[in-house]
């Protein structure tokens, strides 16, 4: 009887903690449950469910918002090492100008991939813009300057001016 009474219990149970899986419809995409675990799925650089701030007066002219630096801090140490290495070559190194001015192209090249990964957009953009200058035949750093300043432009909001790019969030170490 004992055994009757616990069976019928774990079925009760069980049967309560089931509850409807809502239908997806066709149309649409899962939704996760809260903001956070939906940011990690979606790609970084789209605005899918978000909307750019604006004031209501820039919605009717049209206007662009100030950019803003957003993104996860990185330590960038051995980037900017890479960096100072390569301009400090520039200075005084043996080699022919173009291929010193290749080696601070690659060092900003490889900041500004990190910064992207990071979702620094307004700081990878800079570094973007400075590997251009010293190699102005870059696919990437081409790539990837349009596409940033798309991004900023399908938020509605000004990307940084040329030179005027913050520099990468200070990193305050591991967690």
């Amino acid at each position: 009887m004992k055994i009757a009474v616990i069976v019928l219990g774990a079925f009760f149970l069980a049967g309560c903690n089931t509850a409807p899986q809502p239908v997806a419809n066709g149309n649409s995409a899962p939704v996760a449950q809260n903001s956070s675990e939906h940011d990690k799925t979606v790609i970084a650089h789209t605005t899918e469910n978000r909307i750019a701030p604006m004031s209501s007066s820039d919605q009717t002219t049209g206007a662009k918002t100030k950019w803003t630096q957003s993104g996860d801090p990185i330590d960038t140490r051995s980037l900017d090492a890479a960096i100072a290495d390569a301009t400090k070559m520039k200075v005084t190194g043996p080699d022919t100008e173009l291929s010193k001015n290749q080696a601070l192209a690659e060092a900003y090249f490889k900041r500004a991939t990190a910064l992207t990964e990071a979702h620094q957009y307004a700081s990878a953009l800079g570094d973007y813009r400075r590997t251009l200058k010293y190699d102005p035949d870059n696919a990437g750093a081409k790539t990837w300057v349009e596409q940033i300043i798309s991004i900023y432009d399908s938020m509605g909001r000004e990307s940084p001016p040329e030179g005027q790019e913050p520099p990468p969030l200070p990193y305050k170490g591991a967690k």
